[in-house]
């Protein structure tokens, strides 16, 4: 299943042990053997060439666990299933590796657990008693050679390329260099067949890696292309580069799973890894029925067909949660080194960090903020750094953009996942539940979110011939926060006790809420909105906004605008389909027909 040569396939970097050092108490077989069972804290003897994050198989029936912690002949195990049965004197059997996963092409329409193992179906989600895994995907795949005999190779050299759609590619690992001695003929393969042997090395389309160690790149890039993802309010306001991350807090019942599902049907990625971490099995039924349905606007085919799901439910095992989204940020990096962009979706952080917080418990760690163990913060960091634009070791350029959805208690952002998360991501996608209960879709709040990356957007924008986007942008942004400042006034002493601009102002919150932010994800024609469709809309408000204050400016009474019936400007964003501008200049013109009967 290794790719020969992979650097997985090595024992990692040991600390040398004292030759004196006393052997730990083992059984008559000299296996290491279970000391102590605490839920998913497993203690076992230690031999000396157990390493910190060895993969460690417990008990009779095997099952997975990490080495947390090294403490003289002991070591403690986080457990990846329910330890039930497990019992002290039954056998641990260290592997001398970390745990990794396996990565081959057919991880994509696959659905999968923590620990990338394939789910045998989606009913798996939904079982009380947790997961029943099944068979690795075994399909063959269309290969087709792009290097000679005799050809010198180097660590990430595109050797093949596999399969149709996605444009997959067969690499040389990331430590291999050297001649190519022999490649297979074009043809369908399992995954598992050498294809080629480099430097005297067999290299097959299957692979494992480490899930807690970063794939090599060459270099890092400046994110500067922007990642659409078809949501105006995203993509107007808070929008989001390539390889940036992004943190999605929001309390529940705000539409945190539906924002980051629609993200995950319409962005303009090339593969989407969605990890479900802790979330309710029927939300990941869903999740997964609604990819296997639609259509991928690129190939025509199913979107699940470039997507991996990895489902590590509220009902399986907690700790699994915790390799999870490392799990998911390996499988990403896995396609960016093809050259490919992938927005790894993580739904939610806050259920990981439960899970941290409560092995942290059970090893007796001094509790931090709220009872999260202190090195909190740096795990988040070190989660949110493996997303990057890169150039790849060879010479490709891809990306990986995360985006986190964070659950706060009760909604409250000064608790630690929260105030943490906001420290390391460029954007902030926050969730108002005032905007949800008035069935605001989606409730992103313009005055608690922010973009680092507007700024590097606004001049791609510019050198791509939109000049005004960055106007457009902030015009959007400072009237709707106008508007937020006269509600309260409203409220207080009534709309007609405003000065005529003021009134306008108001008016012009609204139009832009309702007919250019606000967005309906059950619509055929609503669900996904182009570029063009967006900044169209944007436009025709903004222009019915201009000729609205040049009214009141020359006396026309506000009474007389506010009675103008704006439905056709309204309704231009469910009548116009995803790419189409017309309908939209129509509604407009409309418009300031209707605002000229009216002065």
């Amino acid at each position: 299943m290794t790719t020969a040569g992979n650097p997985s396939s090595e024992s990692p970097d040991r600390t040398a042990l004292s030759p004196m050092t006393p052997l730990p108490p083992q059984d008559g077989a000299g296996r290491p053997r279970i000391l102590r069972v605490a839920g998913p804290l497993v203690q076992i003897t230690c031999p000396p060439t157990v390493a910190m994050h060895d993969l460690v198989m417990l008990g009779n029936a095997r099952l997975p666990g990490e080495v947390v912690a090294i403490h003289g002949d002991t070591a403690t195990v986080e457990a990846y299933e329910y330890t039930g049965g497990l019992a002290p004197g039954h056998p641990a059997e260290p592997q001398g590796r970390p745990l990794s996963v396996r990565l081959a092409p057919d991880l994509l329409g696959g659905v999968f657990d923590g620990l990338l193992r394939p789910l045998a179906s989606i009913g798996d989600l939904l079982t009380a008693g947790g997961p029943t895994t099944g068979e690795p995907d075994r399909r063959t795949w269309a290969f087709t050679p792009r290097v000679a005999e005799g050809v010198a190779v180097t660590a990430g050299d595109v050797l093949g390329e596999i399969g149709e759609g996605v444009p997959l590619r067969l690499l040389a690992p990331p430590d291999l260099s050297g001649e190519v001695t022999w490649v297979a003929a074009a043809g369908d393969r399992p995954t598992s067949t050498v294809l080629a042997v480099v430097g005297g090395q067999e290299v097959r389309m299957e692979q494992s890696w480490p899930v807690r160690r970063p794939r090599p790149v060459a270099r890092r890039l400046p994110a500067e292309v922007p990642l659409n993802t078809g949501q105006r309010a995203v993509d107007l306001l808070f929008p989001v580069t390539r390889g940036s991350t992004v943190a999605v807090p929001g309390g529940f019942g705000t539409g945190k799973t539906m924002l980051l599902q629609q993200i995950a049907k319409w962005c303009d990625a090339d593969v989407i890894v969605y990890v479900g971490c802790g979330e309710r099995g029927n939300e990941m039924a869903d999740v997964i029925e609604d990819l296997e349905e639609l259509t991928d606007p690129r190939s025509g085919g199913r979107l699940t067909e470039r997507t991996v799901t990895i489902a590590n439910t509220s009902n399986m095992p907690m700790m699994a949660r915790e390799a999870s989204v490392h799990t998911g940020a390996t499988v990403a990096e896995y396609f960016r080194d093809m050259g490919l962009d992938v927005v790894l979706i993580a739904d939610s952080t806050s259920r990981w960090a439960e899970a941290l917080r409560e092995f942290a418990s059970r090893m007796g760690q001094l509790p931090a903020e709220e009872g999260y163990p202190a090195g909190l913060a740096s795990q988040l960091a070190a989660f949110y750094e493996r997303a990057a634009s890169v150039r790849t070791l060879g010479g490709a350029t891809g990306s990986v953009t995360v985006i986190g959805a964070v659950s706060p208690p009760g909604g409250d952002r000064t608790e630690p996942v929260t105030a943490h998360t906001e420290r390391f991501v460029r954007c902030l996608w926050s969730l108002d539940r005032d905007l949800a209960y008035a069935r605001h879709y989606p409730a992103v709040s313009w005055s608690q979110s922010f973009s680092r990356d507007a700024g590097t957007l606004a001049a791609v924008h510019a050198r791509a011939g939109d000049a005004e986007w960055a106007e457009r942008r902030g015009r959007v942004a400072r009237q709707l926060a106008e508007a937020d400042r006269l509600a309260d006034l409203v409220e207080l002493v009534g709309i007609t006790a405003l000065p005529p601009r003021e009134r306008i102002s108001v008016l012009a919150g609204r139009l832009l809420r309702e007919a250019a932010i606000q967005q309906n994800a059950l619509s055929p024609a609503d669900a996904y909105s182009a570029p063009e469709k967006t900044a169209a809309l944007v436009e025709a408000v903004l222009t019915i906004v201009d000729r609205c204050l040049e009214l009141v400016d020359s006396g026309i009474p506000p009474d007389a605008i506010e009675a103008v019936d704006f439905t056709p400007l309204l309704r231009a964003r469910e009548t116009a389909r995803p790419t189409e501008t017309a309908p939209i200049a129509a509604a407009r013109d409309t418009l300031l027909a209707r605002l000229k009967e009216a002065a």
